[in-house]
């Protein structure tokens, strides 16, 4: 069963929530005989990878998916012989041979990853791209690299090498949140392309789209609710919809409330309120079955938790770190709201550059416990 998202996903070029200039800018490159390497950065479900699909079709064709390879660079990141999974994206035939998936030219090197089927969709632009038998595409397939500023600078390095030598009748789409950490020797071989934040009345008009094509009737306002909590991010408005929708939960606004309470961020509160308090570490004995079992509470017991049910990423609870410090839930003082969020954005930058996400973490709540301990202090006295 595909969700929403996918089988309502754009067509064509027009389809993406986006600024006319950007749209423009998109289908100008995708129709160029000649398109450059691409870097499309913006927030998380601006149309990042809806952008690169539909530039993927029109480059390559009905059968761009066989010649189109991703490559998934957050999860990649800090796992177990990543560099050489890398490698091996990159040169399927190893490390040791001169054959790169860049520097392959013809469809003569299938390997099993490979789709063979043709594609259904008509072409983005409204016209397939002009690429008659006695002139050649100047592009036989395209890697993509996604969230790409995850890569960190040794494997960007490695892929510039290849860009400069072997990318000849290849071309590389990075996509990123945050294009600053994308080295310089790489942004400079790419067009840059920005996407911003959906806006609301874009997400409402397309969510309106979906109810009249799904036959739904819902409550006057929840459309706008939840064109709102999604803070421009079409694929978390299209869920949080298709979610309500499936458990018949669209004829009142409350429940939409109340499924924002049963998701919402009071874990991540409780973690934080239990470091200001100085409680990072807390062990108890707990009685489990005939046993007395020393139980890890407090702050990092509650994180431990928390990660392992929900199966998130350090970078997942940094931001939700971050949603909660600047939505004002905390009522901290200004000053107090500053030193965490520093602390936080230290352990940001760590974390892209360990490979032991928890232990980041746990020096956060440490140095927020130090906060807390210098608040209650100035409070004492």
């Amino acid at each position: 069963m595909t969700t929403w998202f996918s089988d309502k996903k754009p067509l064509l070029f027009s389809d993406l929530l986006l600024p006319e200039a950007v749209v423009t800018s998109i289908t100008r490159t995708a129709l160029q005989a000649n398109p450059p390497h691409l870097l499309l950065s913006g927030p998380s479900g601006s149309g990042k990878t809806a952008a690169w699909r539909l530039i993927a079709r029109q480059v390559l064709g009905a059968s761009w998916e066989s010649r189109t390879h991703v490559l998934q660079a957050r999860d990649l990141s800090r796992t177990a012989g990543a560099m050489a999974k890398f490698e091996e994206f990159l040169r399927p035939e190893g490390t040791g041979s001169e054959d790169t998936l860049a520097g392959r030219t013809s469809l003569d090197a299938f390997d099993h990853t490979f789709s063979t089927g043709a594609a259904r969709t008509p072409p983005p632009a409204g016209v397939e791209s002009e690429h008659t038998p006695d002139k050649q595409a100047a592009v036989s397939r395209l890697i993509v690299l996604e969230d790409a500023d995850y890569l960190g600078t040794i494997r960007q390095s490695y892929l510039r090498r290849m860009m400069e030598v072997s990318s000849g009748s290849a071309r590389f789409i990075f996509t990123a949140h945050t294009p600053s950490r994308i080295i310089e020797a790489l942004r400079s071989r790419t067009q840059h392309i920005r996407f911003p934040k959906i806006s609301r009345p874009l997400i409402e008009l397309r969510l309106s789209q979906i109810v009249h094509e799904e036959g739904l009737q819902p409550v006057r306002g929840i459309i706008g609710d939840i064109a709102h909590i999604s803070s421009g991010n079409i694929r978390k408005a299209i869920f949080i919809l298709e979610l309500l929708a499936h458990r018949e939960l669209l004829n009142e606004r409350r429940n939409l409330q109340n499924l924002l309470a049963a998701t919402s961020l009071r874990e991540i509160q409780h973690i934080l309120e239990e470091a200001l308090r100085n409680r990072v570490h807390d062990w108890r004995w707990e009685k489990t079955g005939n046993k007395n079992v020393r139980t890890l509470k407090g702050a990092m017991g509650v994180l431990d938790q928390l990660m392992s049910t929900n199966n998130l990423e350090p970078e997942d609870i940094v931001e939700q770190f971050h949603l909660l410090l600047t939505e004002g839930r905390l009522h901290l003082e200004e000053h107090i709201l500053s030193e965490i969020l520093q602390a936080l954005a230290v352990c940001d930058v760590a974390l892209h550059r360990s490979l032991q996400g928890r232990i980041e973490l746990e020096q956060f709540l440490f140095r927020v416990a130090a906060i807390g301990e210098r608040m209650n202090a100035a409070k004492a006295s």
